[in-house]
């Protein structure tokens, strides 16, 4: 009688034991990148070193940035909100961000916060800047700051949020740079205890952040510059603080075009004022640009140089009429140059299939088992012998989904796998990818007519001929992406030198990196006359 009365104690352990060998065997959950603990927000540094955020991003795929493109045009602040098709720009963001596309997936979160995906919310936006996170990207560390201070999927710390927002910046985050910038920017350091100031750390921060295009750190920035230390300004500092809140205006801060309408035209100091005088005509211009960026802050005027010179350059002569004075500053583009008709991965099929508005590029990027996002993959065996090795080549890079297990790979006369196998990511890049194209969202940009080969030079020598010239990085520099855009375009007049990428820009370039290319030489001469 007592055996049966220790029947199920026995079972109990023994099913105790089997639960506890099979957990042993089963991996250690990865804590969740929102419950990652950076060191404390520490505003007392002696010293800020400037990472730049396009050097830690992951390749974009060329198919996934016009998918973006797209999307981006079609949320543009011109279309009133009740008409956008949110359906479709969540679908064209949604594809983009499955290859992996960075800045999809952050705005994809934003989407999905503002419940423009109807079965997605707020915890969907957390994992996928928890999924950036994971890949190194800075923004994504940023917003999960922002998630904290705000309290959006995650509690309310703002001890967290600045401690995110800390880790965002020493990786090269301009925005992140820019709010701690601004909290440490008066005062100085160490005169009241507990009090946050560091204004040589809170300058180059700012720095840091303008020089990737992050404009709005310029309206700070030349406030530093101006009052260095609460000093009496002289004329060279009057001089850099202008000039950033110029540059500031390029890259899309609305304030900063606003300072310098209240410069030119009605300034509060006019001893200190960064303006040498006043200038209604300038303030009018100005207030212009200021207006269109309040209206849409994602607007930028690369070439206002072209329209709206700083002294002592003489402004050309303009009707007045708003979107002719916008128009002639805003970057441009060419018309883009027509693929070949036919190319031997648009005549594939299936997942080997690719349009022909596209190549594919290697990266260094492997996975094995199943793909570790879309994209295309194409096995390789380093290890395997030569015969092997060369029947492998044969095969093309497939189109593969997000988990989608790879298949097993044969040879002709052998049905055993081949083992060791892994699978190398490719890109999609633009069929005319060696071609100095700056690409942005449709309405953005002036699209000029382009067939002739471009007029181009080397950053050391001096501007042959007036006009928009569009810097240029060679395919594989790691700050291609921040260069090779619309927005860092420059009116240059002739016999003036180009600018110095370290000096000018205070980025990591050398002369000898960039090349510039005239993509427009007609002058200021039509801002008297409507846009036809």
């Amino acid at each position: 009688m007592k055996s049966f009365l220790y029947m199920p104690i026995l079972l109990m352990a023994l099913f105790s034991m089997s639960l506890s060998a099979c957990q042993a065997k089963e991996p250690p959950m990865q804590p969740l990148p929102r419950n990652e603990k950076p060191p404390l927000f520490q505003p007392h540094v002696a010293d800020f070193p400037c990472k730049i955020e396009a050097a830690a991003v992951p390749p974009i795929d060329a198919q996934a940035d016009q998918w973006f493109r797209e999307s981006l045009a079609r949320d543009s602040a011109d279309i009133y909100t009740d008409d956008k098709d949110y359906q479709a720009i969540v679908r064209l963001m949604q594809q983009a961000a499955q290859r992996r596309h960075w800045k999809a997936m952050l705005n994809l979160a934003s989407l999905y916060i503002e419940r423009r995906d109807p079965g997605r919310g707020v915890e969907d936006a957390v994992k996928l800047v928890e999924e950036l996170m994971r890949l190194g990207v800075p923004a994504a560390y940023d917003r999960m700051g922002t998630y904290y201070l705000n309290g959006t999927g995650v509690p309310g710390d703002s001890t967290k949020g600045y401690a995110f927002m800390q880790k965002a910046a020493q990786m090269g985050n301009a925005a992140s740079m820019h709010y701690l910038a601004e909290k440490m920017r008066a005062g100085e350091d160490g005169a009241l205890p507990g009090y946050w100031s560091n204004i040589p750390i809170a300058i180059k921060m700012f720095e840091c952040a303008l020089s990737q295009g992050y404009g709005p750190a310029g309206e700070y920035l030349s406030v530093l510059y101006a009052n260095p230390g609460y000093a009496e300004p002289t004329e060279s500092n009057k001089a850099r603080a202008l000039q950033v809140l110029q540059d500031g205006t390029k890259f899309g801060c609305h304030e900063c075009a606003i300072s310098l309408f209240v410069e030119f035209g009605d300034p509060i100091d006019l001893k200190n004022s960064p303006a040498p005088y006043i200038d209604p005509a300038r303030a009018k211009r100005y207030q212009t640009i200021g207006h269109a960026l309040q209206f849409d802050p994602s607007d930028r005027f690369p070439n206002l140089d072209k329209v709206l010179p700083l002294p002592p350059a003489a402004l050309p002569p303009w009707n007045g009429d708003r979107d002719t004075l916008l128009y002639a500053a805003r970057g441009v583009t060419l018309a883009p140059s027509k693929p070949p008709s036919s190319t031997p991965t648009s005549q594939a099929t299936g997942q080997y299939f690719l349009d022909a508005a596209y190549a594919l590029r290697a990266t260094g990027e492997t996975a094995t088992g199943n793909a570790s996002f879309e994209g295309y993959w194409k096995p390789q065996a380093p290890a395997q012998s030569e015969p092997v090795q060369q029947h492998i080549a044969t095969i093309q890079p497939g189109l593969y989904k997000k988990g989608e297990n790879f298949p097993a790979i044969r040879l002709p006369d052998d049905h055993r796998p081949v083992p060791g196998i892994a699978w190398k990511y490719y890109i999609t890049i633009p069929h005319d990818h060696d071609a100095v194209a700056p690409r942005a969202p449709k309405g953005m940009t002036r699209e000029m007519p382009h067939s002739a080969p471009l007029r181009s030079t080397t950053a050391d020598e001096n501007c042959t001929v007036s006009g928009i010239w569009q810097p240029w990085l060679k395919s594989g520099h790691p700050l291609q992406a921040l260069i090779n855009q619309p927005s860092r375009q420059s009116w240059i007049v002739k016999g003036q030198p180009f600018p110095h990428p370290e000096r000018d820009w205070h980025l990591p370039i050398t002369e000898q990196d960039v090349s510039w290319h005239l993509l427009d030489d007609s002058g200021p001469q039509g801002l008297d006359a409507d846009i036809k």
